[in-house]
């Protein structure tokens, strides 16, 4: 896998991890707060999300990286 394959390995693969992180830890704001949308989260912890994503979809690329990189899954004779 080359530099460029792998970044862009990297990218995907946070941008699928984000989406399954960003519903965790959602609680609704309460339907009376002014300057809210009904379904808004409270605090939306975008920051720790962002974090959580990252250390994950980091460990997924090396498990990736690794997979390619091992003599077992080669489509190469």
């Amino acid at each position: 896998m080359g530099w460029l394959t792998a970044i862009v390995v990297y990218v995907i693969t946070w941008w699928v991890t984000l989406f399954a992180i960003l519903p965790l830890w959602v609680t609704p704001s309460e339907p009376g707060d002014p300057g809210h949308a009904a379904g808004a989260p409270q605090r939306p912890r975008l920051l720790l999300k962002v974090a959580i994503t990252t250390a994950v979809a980091t460990v997924i690329w090396l498990g990736i990286w690794l997979l390619v990189r091992s003599p077992y899954l080669s489509f190469r004779s």
